[in-house]
């Protein structure tokens, strides 16, 4: 005996505009066997039988369908397919352009535990504005490997640039200035100062020579 596959429905309203009044009807079944598969939609009336399943996967193979009238009219030529391994993906366009969603998707109002509210596609009537009704956004989810370029960040490495700040050390270019000459003629030796390395602090020279002023002048400043 065939089984009821699970059915997931949102929709779209619109006065004007006849691309955002729809219905998104997903098969939630996955692993339809498109030769098996067996739909049909009329103005007033849905159809649906296929079988499912993978052998590989250990999935049995099983026969599923439904059938019924819609709450309103649709234009089954204006209304868009898609078959995944995953599900199967209906966008309905409804007949009557107005701003009033279909209080069910049935036409009858019975209880069933097969069809159910898409909250993932839904929105709520004065939260639509905006909205895009596109079979391809909703249902092709592929598109989302676009977020791939996320990866041009990596082109951050360019600080690196920023070890040129290396470039501080050529202040020691004013040892272009003779110090042996200069401390040789105030009678100084060569080492000291000479040995204190770009801060200025000295090393374990225990002389109180400071050295001689030309050098204080010119060293940077913090």
């Amino acid at each position: 005996m065939p089984v009821h596959p699970e059915i997931l429905w949102a929709q779209r309203s619109s006065e004007s505009d006849e691309t955002k009044n729809v219905l998104y009807v997903t098969v939630n079944l996955p692993d339809i066997i498109p030769d098996t598969l067996q739909y049909n939609l009329t103005p007033t009336s849905i159809s649906f039988k296929a079988k499912a399943g993978n052998a590989s996967k250990g999935i049995e193979e099983r026969e599923y369908e439904f059938a019924f009238d819609l709450f309103e009219e649709v234009v089954p030529e204006e209304s868009s397919q898609k078959l995944s391994s995953r599900s199967f993906n209906l966008l309905i366009r409804k007949k009557e352009k107005k701003a009033e969603y279909w209080p069910r998707l049935t036409k009858e109002k019975i209880r069933t535990q097969f069809i159910k509210t898409d909250f993932s596609k839904w929105v709520d009537e004065d939260e639509q504005e905006g909205e895009k009704a596109s079979f391809e956004d909703d249902f092709d989810m592929g598109g989302m490997g676009g977020m791939g370029g996320m990866p041009g960040m990596g082109g951050m490495p360019g600080m690196g640039g920023m070890p040129g700040m290396g470039g501080m050390p050529g202040m020691g270019g004013m040892g272009g200035m003779d110090l042996d000459a200069m401390l040789k003629s105030m009678g100084g030796g060569a080492g000291g100062e000479d040995d204190a390395g770009p801060s200025g602090a000295g090393g374990d020279s225990d002389s109180d020579d400071e050295g001689p002023p030309p050098l204080e002048e010119a060293e940077p400043k913090a």
